[in-house]
């Protein structure tokens, strides 16, 4: 009888460990997938009714029901440090406008505040939001429909399609199911949830009006590099712009809100309104969620936006290019210039060829174009269509990474949150791989992978592919080994010992207050 008991002991510690030693890999699994892995399988495990579209008269009350807990109001604090803008305003308004920007100029920063909206994706905390939400951000506040509030840090982020990423420490939190945005048909019901004028969580309907929306107020200009056939570098737009246009309901506060279809997945990301008053007149525009989801996987992964090239400019085919230079089309991308060594060079692409389809997809502006290659990485390759004296002709392309030629080279506490303090060193940090780190000689690291503007990393000149090895005299080997090491910032000043993409080590004293 005592055996039998030894053994039944010994079989149940057994199990226990195999099933505990079997939910560790699992947990390590699980954090390794992209975000919609991650849902599909969340959904897989905790399947939940099917919700119709509606017919007839609508009633969204199921799919408000379930959506309304997973989108949050994001409160934010920043460091105002006088007016920099003009007299004027423009039809197309983004919500940054509700920052607050002060009247006259001001000797010494004060703290102003803003608030948004946010959709939690994973039960364990990512949220995505609008960039201009948390670019200026020192502190960023999560509060759920139920009332909890938690800090929240930024993952990454990005002005060319106005999406950012953030994190807090919870589980089990509720979320939003994604949908697939290239589904969407105009004319389609659809809800837009958030936190608008600063009311609580508030739920607006109303139709898809246009898909592919191009509105102009998107990203930031860069140089042109050297090789598209100019004498001089122009200066070009890198915005993504594909807006899903609506007329639910949205104001300043829905910002990085949800767009949700009648079965209350989500679609879109709520970005903007077209507005001479500043307040709702009937125009919308929504991030797809098709694209969104590429964006977040890169700053979930690598911190920042990884983005692949066909490597031409272009114009869009009108009637007085037509004119000008003898062309039958009536749609289509005509290319102006090809860089040399690109991917649409190697292809056999040149000036004057009209792109006609991509992956078997009609082109009809732009926007059909960079939306879709903007969903890839470099090194995938994507199949594009050009008609050349009359003749269209299919390649198939190997997209190429972004050109790098203006990559750039105490006692007492502080008194901000070391979250607090995360954001307004204004970058993003991937862990630096075993053979970064084997090269360069040290045991820890932590890669700079973006400096975003407005942070006291730009301020003070600190580059892209530093590697930040302490912080604060403890060593780092990812995002949240940064976080807990800035709790033993003094004085306000950040420590910070790392090695250049070139150089020996250094030390940096970062002062987060300037």
């Amino acid at each position: 009888m005592k055996k039998i008991g030894v053994s039944l002991l010994t079989a149940v510690l057994g199990g226990a460990v195999a099933v505990g030693g079997y939910k560790l890999f699992e947990d390590k699994q699980f954090n390794q997938m992209t975000l919609e892995e991650q849902q599909k399988v969340y959904y897989a495990n905790n399947p939940a009714g099917e919700m119709l579209s509606s017919t007839g008269n609508p009633d969204f009350t199921q799919a408000a029901a379930a959506v309304s807990p997973g989108v949050v109001h994001i409160k934010v604090t920043m460091t105002a440090r006088g007016s920099q803008r003009g007299g004027g305003s423009s039809p197309f308004d983004m919500f940054e406008e509700f920052f607050g920007m002060p009247q006259r100029r001001q000797a010494q920063p004060r703290q102003a505040q803003a608030s948004g909206s946010g959709v939690i994706l994973t039960p364990d905390g990512y949220i995505v939001t609008n960039n201009h939400v948390v670019e200026n951000a020192d502190k960023i506040e999560v509060q759920l429909t139920d009332k909890r509030t938690f800090e929240a840090k930024v993952i990454g982020r990005d002005p060319n399609t106005d999406l950012a990423l953030l994190k807090v420490s919870a589980t089990n939190l509720p979320m939003v199911r994604m949908g697939d945005s290239d589904n969407v048909q105009i004319g389609e019901w659809v809800l837009a949830v958030g936190y608008p004028l600063s009311l609580q969580s508030t739920v607006t309907a109303g139709i898809v009006s246009a898909k592919g929306r191009q509105i102009g107020i998107l990203g930031e200009s860069q140089q042109m590099p050297r090789g598209y056939g100019n004498e001089d570098q122009q200066i070009i737009n890198t915005a993504i712009e594909s807006f899903i246009q609506t007329d639910a309901v949205i104001n300043k506060g829905n910002s990085g809100g949800a767009l949700v279809n009648a079965r209350g997945e989500l679609i879109g990301i709520n970005s903007a309104i077209a507005s001479p008053t500043g307040v709702y007149a009937g125009y919308g525009f929504a991030i797809p969620i098709n694209l969104a989801k590429k964006i977040l996987d890169d700053f979930k992964e690598f911190g920042s936006v990884k983005r692949g090239f066909i490597g031409v400019t272009f114009t869009e085919i009108n009637e007085a290019l037509r004119t000008e230079k003898g062309i039958d089309d009536i749609n289509g991308l005509y290319v102006q210039n090809v860089v040399k060594g690109g991917a649409a060079e190697s292809a056999g692409i040149k000036g004057g060829d009209i792109l006609t389809k991509i992956e078997g997809r009609p082109i009809y502006s732009s926007s059909d174009l960079q939306e879709r290659i903007a969903r890839l990485r470099p090194g995938d390759k994507v199949k594009i269509t050009y008609k050349r004296d009359g003749k269209e002709k299919d390649v198939t392309l190997t997209l190429k990474a972004e050109e790098e030629s203006k990559a750039k080279q105490g006692e007492g506490g502080s008194n901000a949150s070391a979250t607090e303090i995360f954001n307004k060193l204004g970058a993003s940090f991937i862990p630096a791989t075993d053979a970064r780190k084997k090269e360069l000689g040290v045991s820890s690291g932590v890669v700079v992978t973006q400096v975003h503007k407005g942070g006291v990393f730009e301020y003070f000149g600190v580059e892209k592919g530093l590697v930040i090895t302490e912080i604060n005299g403890k060593s780092v080997n990812n995002v949240d080994d940064v976080e807990s090491a800035l709790t033993g910032t003094r004085r306000n000043i950040v420590r910070i010992k790392g090695v250049p993409q070139r150089g020996s080590t250094v030390e940096l004293n970062v002062p987060i207050e300037y």
